[in-house]
Formats: structure tokens, sequence, C-alpha cells
């Protein structure tokens, strides 16, 4: 890249940082201290503002970069990454978002604690919790350092890894100092920002192919040396058995993954009531819907107009497909307008990276110093709430290192190959236990920590002995093979492995549910009486 795409990107992105610092600091005065502000931003949001924050956190890296570049490269079966992360809105909206908002008051924990013994049931919320938003967070430091290697060129890591760096030191002091409220208000500027830059490029990739669509799909079939194959299932999933099981896998882990997202279940806390909630979960599959209808079109535009060999070459994983793509529609390498069109849309990529890790981060030190430091420690002197968010604060600091050592190690990796593993994880642990403790009034506290383990342990163990972490050249240790386990992504077996787990906790346990919890439970869900 130029010399003049570098400091007009880097001179933007300066601005978004210059912005969302300030509104951070002007929160950071405003606020009143206590654990329901840090938490859910005092639940003062409106159903609209909600709404846009929700797809401000749920419209990642992996969207806007990861799944561009998937389409471009393997064409029809990167798609199955945009119906998958769409239609799980739909198990949100339907079997989630009000009964979490009326039975929990932070945490994806405090709905399964409602009706069981707080402790065991905490700690093992709490731990399922981080490890998905770690996992999560790494996807989007992958996405960060991609970003950054596009603008200098790719030819210094060192550049690279401080960037990382920088993106995590970022979260930490929005998380910190601004808590919810601050976090709420980045989103959605961030979103704001992400439909406008999505929208300004889909229509640039409409008017090179005169508004036809079967033009721009064939002429991405014949760049992509792969004829119509390419407009056909089977590209990437359709090899061997083995790959078509990753393919089930696969959906199964976005479909599910979503309603057990720790991030995505706080955000129905910011609002006052359920019906606020689930009018916030319509508002955000509107918006999430339009911005990936616009990904489709970007997907398949990067590989009509610059090809996959091109985009590859830039990034193996396509991670750079659409700042490549702005580069060539505002004029070329060395354009005005192609170093202001790339300067803009590396600019929104930075800002949905740090949007998104602050909410991520908001939600993993919630989990630490709500559920773990909660459950762990002695009480003591001092208020609980004071105390808990003081933890909060420091566990934000924790969870921003582990991101940047894992995203470091896994920046090679496609971010939405890497958030679709967080999906798996989320979806074999918390999803489960969330199910059964809304549905099932015989389900035990043995059944919920079961539930937890019995997925989120086989789900991590396969991860590391699948072909993602050694035995193949674009693993994270491509010189160790410890592979084995086939599939690439977990969910096939671990979120079956999840509920049975649970069920077979709960039919093995001596304890007798108890009957006024799991009425009051019912009712309280329902109905909203008595929510937080």
């Amino acid at each position: 890249m130029t010399s003049e795409h570098q400091t007009l990107a880097l001179l933007l992105f300066s601005v978004f940082v210059a912005v969302t610092l300030g509104i951070t600091t002007w929160v950071s005065r405003n606020r009143r201290g206590s654990a329901e502000e840090f938490y859910a931003g005092g639940r003062l949001f409106s159903p609209m503002e909600n709404g846009f924050a929700i797809a401000g956190d749920y419209m990642s890296a992996a969207s806007f970069l990861g799944v561009a570049g998937l389409i471009a490269l393997f064409g029809y079966d990167g798609l199955l990454y945009v119906v998958g992360f769409l239609v799980a809105w739909l198990v949100v909206l339907f079997l989630v978002a009000e009964l979490v908002r009326n039975c929990g008051r932070f945490t994806l924990a405090d709905v399964v604690a409602a009706r069981m013994r707080e402790r065991p049931v905490r700690i093992a919320a709490g731990t399922s919790s981080v490890t998905v938003s770690v996992l999560y967070l790494v996807a989007q430091m992958v996405g960060a350092g991609s970003l950054v290697a596009l603008l200098l060129g790719g030819t210094s890591e060192a550049a690279r890894s401080w960037t990382v760096v920088g993106v995590g030191v970022l979260m930490v002091i929005y998380v910190s100092l601004g808590g919810m409220r601050a976090t709420t208000w980045i989103q959605i500027v961030k979103t704001v920002l992400l439909l406008g830059g999505s929208a300004a490029l889909t229509v640039l990739v409409l008017l090179r192919f005169h508004g036809d669509l079967d033009l721009l799909l064939l002429t991405a079939a014949e760049r992509s040396g792969h004829g119509q194959a390419f407009l056909a299932p089977g590209l990437r999933y359709g090899g061997d058995w083995t790959a078509r099981f990753d393919f089930i896998s696969l959906g199964l882990a976005l479909v599910l993954g979503t309603a057990g997202l720790p991030h995505i279940l706080s955000r129905f806390y910011t609002v006052p009531t359920a019906r606020a909630a689930r009018r916030s979960v319509v508002w955000a599959i509107g918006l999430i819907g339009g911005f990936y209808l616009m990904t489709v079109v970007l997907g398949f535009g990067a590989a009509a107009v610059l090809g996959p060999d091109v985009v590859r070459a830039s990034n193996a994983s396509g991670n750079t497909a659409v700042p490549l793509l702005a580069l060539d529609l505002g004029g070329g390498a060395g354009s005005t307008g192609g170093t202001v069109l790339f300067a803009i849309v590396a600019a929104v990529a930075f800002a949905t990276i740090l949007a998104v890790v602050a909410g991520i981060t908001l939600a993993s030190s919630a989990s630490v110093a709500h559920d773990l430091y909660a459950s762990l420690r002695r009480k003591g002197k001092g208020g609980k709430p004071r105390s808990e968010v003081a933890v909060a604060r420091v566990a934000a600091v924790g969870v921003g290192v582990v991101a940047i050592a894992l995203g470091l190690l896994a920046r090679d990796l496609n971010v939405a190959f890497l958030v679709g593993l967080a999906f798996a994880v989320a979806a074999s642990a918390n999803l489960p236990v969330l199910l059964y403790s809304l549905f099932w009034r015989g389900f035990t506290t043995r059944g919920a920590v079961w539930a937890v383990y019995g997925g989120l342990i086989p789900a991590v163990v396969l991860v590391g002995l699948s072909p993602v972490v050694s035995g193949s050249p674009d693993a994270l240790f491509p010189d160790a093979d410890f592979q084995y386990f086939p599939l690439q992504n977990p969910g096939l077996v671990s979120i079956p492995l999840g509920f049975l787990a649970g069920w077979l906790g709960t039919v093995t346990s001596a304890e007798v549910p108890d009957e006024a919890k799991q009425a009051e439970t019912e009712v309280r869900s329902l109905t909203g009486a008595g929510a937080a």
C-alpha cells in the first residue's frame, strides 16, 4: 500500500478512536458506579438503541472481513455463514430474548441460578462464558492483524503484532472506564459506520455490473477458475464425507450458537422490560439481515472484480477481500478515489473490531466478577456491588492479555472460521443449560453443571485434537501432529453431548427439584413479575 493509503486510513481510524475515547470519558464522569450501571448501563436504553447495539455486537470482523473473503474464495459454500448467522436470530427471538430478560440480572448464570444451588452453577456457567468470549476475541484480534498487514504491505510482522496489542489496550480502556453505557454507544456509532460503508461498496459493485446480478455471478464464477462449480455447493465442504460432516457441524454451531453467546445475552439486560428486549431483537434482525445481503454482494463482487487468486495472494484466508475490493472500485492503487475508499473501509473495519472486542470483554469480565469471584470469595467488608465492579475492571485486563496472546498465535486463520469455533463452544456448553433451565421443570443442579462441562470440555478437547491445531499446513502448529479428530468444527459431536450430559445429570441426581422455585421462575420468565 502507498503512504497515502496508510496515512489517510490511520487518520480516519484515529478520529474514530478519539470519538470513542471521548464517549468513554464522558460516560465515566457521569456514571453512578453501581453494578447495574457497569453491567447493564442502568437499563435505560430504548429498543431501537439496543437493537443497533446488538447489531454492532454481532456484526464483527468475521462478518465484514471473514465472510466476504470466504465467499470470494469458495463461492456458494461461503454463504453458509451468512445463512447460519442470520437464521440463528430466530432461535434468539422465539426462545431466549424475553425469558432471559425476565429471569436474569447481568449474566447467563443468573438465569440458571434462579432455581438451582448458586455456587456450582455460577462457577460452571462463568467458566464457559469466559472460554467462549476469549475464543471470540481471538477472531477479532486476527482480523485486526490482517488489516494492518495489508495497510503496511504485509512486510512488518512487528507492526502487525503491535496493532493487536494496541487493540487489546483500547478495549480494556473502554470497558474499565465506561462499562456498558460507553460500550453501547460505541456499538451504535460503529453500526451506523459499518452499514453506511457496506451500502456504499454494494452500490459501487452493482454499478460496475450495471445492476445485473446474473452478470456479477457469472463473472465471479468465470474468474474463480472453477466455473459453475463456484455457484454450487461442495467447493469447500463437498470433497468427501469428512467435509460434508464438517458442513453439518458448522451449520449446527452457527444456528444454535448465537443464543449462547455471553455478550449477546448481556445486551437483553440493558433495556427496561422483556417487551423491549423482544423489540430490540426485531430491530437487530432487520439491521443484520440487510448487512448480510450486502456481504453476499461484496463477496461475489470481490471474486468478480479481483479474482480469488488476488484475494488469496494478499491473505491466504481471504480476510482482506473487502479492503482490496474498495481499492479497485475507487480507481485502483495510486488513485485518489481508491485511496479514499480504501482508507474509509479500513477505518470502518478497525472500528468494527474495536467495538466488538469492547462488548465481548465487558461480558467476559462480568462473568469473572459476577459469577466466578462472587461465588468463590468469602464475604468480607465493603459493599458487594462496588467490589464486583472493581474485580470486573481487573478481569478486563486479564482477558485482554489472554486474547492478545492467542490472537498473535492464530493470526493466519480465517476470522469467520475462528468465530465458528466460538459458536460451537457456545452451542455446546451454554445453550443446553439455558434451554433446560427455562423449559424443563425437573432440571437439577447436577444436570446444570453436567450440561455445561459436558459440552464445554468435549468442544475444547476436540478442537485441540482437530486439523485446526495440528496435522495440516494451515494449522496453528503445522510442524506437530496430534490430530485425532477429523472435523474442523466440533459442533456435530459436542452439541449433542452437552444436551445428553444435562439430561443424564438430572435423571441420576438425588436432588428433589424445588417446586416453589420452579413455579416462581416460570411465572417470572413468562410475565416479568419480579424481574430486575
